[in-house]
């Protein structure tokens, strides 16, 4: 249905797309526009990646590897991806339009979620890691900053620069260094099991406001991580605190979901005891949070969220790559 938009668009942008606000979101490379197709009315997320910069910074793999791992899911809980194009200067993609907005912004604005609300969000969470390992996918980049909203309140995965193709392991430095696994920060190499670990660390945030590790700089998380002591908050629920424990454990062989019987040991545990996870996948379970609707006078559905309730600044992403071992 779109592919025949794709063709007319890389070539009369005014035609068939009518750009609503000037960007959605900036990042280090490229900018994400809201569009909105002028014939449905439908509207899209175009993200559009300056060819130059990708080169300077050295982000063409990571480019090629969203594009590849986009093209091949299909997942509720994962961004769906209609169209790519490029030109001399830029790369497109045009990527379904998720207008909730980010769950970092409702977890900020709340300080903190109550255990039912981090009960949900990491059941869909676990399906979405569940299927992308079902494809060999390790996605690396779990953070409340990649978790969209959807109208009706579910999760939707974004941002697959750092997710591969993986059949063995791999010894690339990447991901937020909150919630790097020990084996990555060691460079021993890496497999899926980094995925679970940064669910350990996103339930702690979300119950807690904060990441079980932090410092001022990079280096001392990474001390921190490896000395893997955790101080839990008082009011966390017994089961949780037993879930967080058993997923970051350094030793990945015997990290909940590694383990023989992958993602089903960490469904099962008593945490997740209420959930029928049948439902899950077919989004029956009811959403604790439902965006509010945009404006009519404001097509762009971005919402401005209070800066207050945030007790940490983010670390930067890093993007280095170690030598292979």
């Amino acid at each position: 249905m779109l592919l025949g938009f794709g063709i007319l668009f890389g070539f009369e942008i005014g035609v068939v797309w009518k750009i609503i606000i000037k960007f959605q979101s900036t990042g280090t490379f490229g900018r994400v526009h809201l569009v909105k197709e002028k014939m449905a009315k439908r509207y899209f997320a175009l993200k559009v990646m300056s060819i130059p910069d990708v080169i300077r910074l050295k982000q063409e793999q990571h480019v090629h590897n969203e594009k590849s791992v986009l093209k091949e899911v299909n997942h509720p809980f994962l961004i769906r991806l209609f169209w790519t194009y490029h030109d001399e200067r830029f790369l497109y993609m045009l990527m379904e339009y998720v207008p909730g907005g980010e769950l970092f912004s409702y977890l900020r604005n709340m300080g903190r979620f109550n255990n039912s609300t981090g009960l949900f969000y990491s059941t869909e969470i676990i399906c979405a890691i569940e299927y992308l390992h079902s494809k060999e996918i390790v996605y690396r980049d779990l953070k409340p900053e990649n978790i969209l909203l959807d109208k009706e309140g579910h999760i939707k995965l974004t941002d697959f620069g750092f997710a591969k193709k993986l059949v063995d392991r791999t010894w690339t430095l990447c991901g937020t260094p909150e919630y790097l696994a020990p084996e990555v920060i060691q460079s021993k190499g890496h497999g899926r099991a980094v995925d679970w670990w940064a669910l350990g660390i996103l339930i702690f945030e979300m119950l807690s406001g904060f990441p079980p590790f932090f410092d001022d700089n990079p280096f001392g998380i990474y001390q921190k991580i490896l000395a893997g002591k955790i101080d839990f908050p008082r009011h966390l629920d017994l089961y949780v605190k037993d879930l967080i424990k058993k997923l970051l454990v350094v030793d990945r062989t015997r990290r909940l979901g590694n383990m023989k019987n992958g993602a089903d040991d960490v469904k099962r545990h008593r945490w997740f005891r209420s959930i029928d996870w049948d439902a899950v996948p077919q989004r029956k379970l009811k959403p604790p949070i439902v965006p509010k609707k945009f404006s009519k006078t404001s097509e762009c559905g971005i919402h401005t969220f209070s800066e207050t309730g945030r007790k940490l600044k983010r670390s930067e992403q890093v993007r280095r790559k170690q030598l292979s071992i």
